[in-house]
């Protein structure tokens, strides 16, 4: 047809009359954000397409560029975990090979939350499978009685099989006498990562770092009576419900536990 190599592969860059501007595009990526402020472009992307938006990602990244809506993570650090003790370690029953199904893995860990005069910390128990945080705890204080409210909470919660994997670092608080009492009598089979490698529990640090980005960095909380009343409401109706998570094919927590409960029966 004598026609010159560009026009064959030349496509329209209008937008068709229905579809959304980038004005309107960008007034409902910073809806999403207002709630999820530290949703990359792929997040926003599912989530458009759960709200019924057919979009391409590529356009959503480009947009998100433009209006200056990426992530812009802080990093800070205190130490939390203390293996220097003589208490009995547990061996590794796990070594970060997921779970297929719910209540067969948890990971526990701690963290701080920085506040106007100290610290506070923060217990918190994981499912291996589904990322559902199933136990948590607030204290002012680190130690044993923080792991113990957080392990009462997931125990109440989920009544964990006989044989569930309890996976823990090597922390001074998870080795007591007193935590491994409380293991055995809720049935858990008490394990331990190796000394300084953190990929033997790479769920439970990925949620400390999303809980910190997407939550603790961004919110300033001046006291603990701020992080007791805020951060629940990250966890429960935020994490747990809302956020969408690339492992588990962009579903929450929930959904996922919830197909499967569907799918087991």
């Amino acid at each position: 047809m004598s026609l010159p190599r560009s026009t064959y592969y030349y496509r329209s860059t209008k937008a068709a009359p229905a579809g959304l501007t980038d004005a309107e595009l960008v007034a409902i990526i910073e809806d999403i954000q207002d709630e999820l402020p530290c949703y990359g472009y792929r997040r926003v992307t599912h989530e458009l397409r759960r709200r019924g938006l057919s979009i391409n990602h590529k356009r959503v990244a480009r947009v998100m560029h433009s209006a200056g809506l990426g992530i812009k993570p802080r990093r800070r650090f205190v130490r939390t975990t203390d293996s220097r003790h003589d208490s009995p370690i547990f061996p590794n029953l796990y070594r970060n090979i997921i779970p297929d199904q719910p209540d067969k893995v948890w990971v526990v860990d701690f963290t701080y939350i920085r506040v106007a005069i100290g610290f506070c910390y923060l217990a918190v128990i994981l499912d291996a499978c589904s990322r559902k945080v199933v136990g948590y705890a607030l204290s002012r204080h680190l130690d044993t009685e923080l792991a113990l409210a957080a392990l009462r909470a997931a125990v109440m919660s989920r009544n964990p099989p006989k044989g569930c994997i309890h996976h823990a670092d090597r922390g001074c608080q998870y080795a007591s006498q007193r935590y491994r009492d409380a293991l055995e009598a809720a049935g858990l089979c008490g394990s331990m990562s190796s000394v300084g490698n953190p990929y033997h529990n790479a769920q439970a640090e990925s949620f400390m770092k999303t809980l910190k980005v997407e939550e603790v960095y961004r919110a300033g909380y001046e006291t603990f009576a701020d992080v007791a009343a805020r951060l629940p409401i990250f966890i429960e109706q935020i994490y747990n419900s809302k956020r969408l998570h690339s492992a588990l094919g962009y579903r929450t927590p929930e959904e996922f536990e919830t197909l499967f409960a569907q799918k087991a029966a």
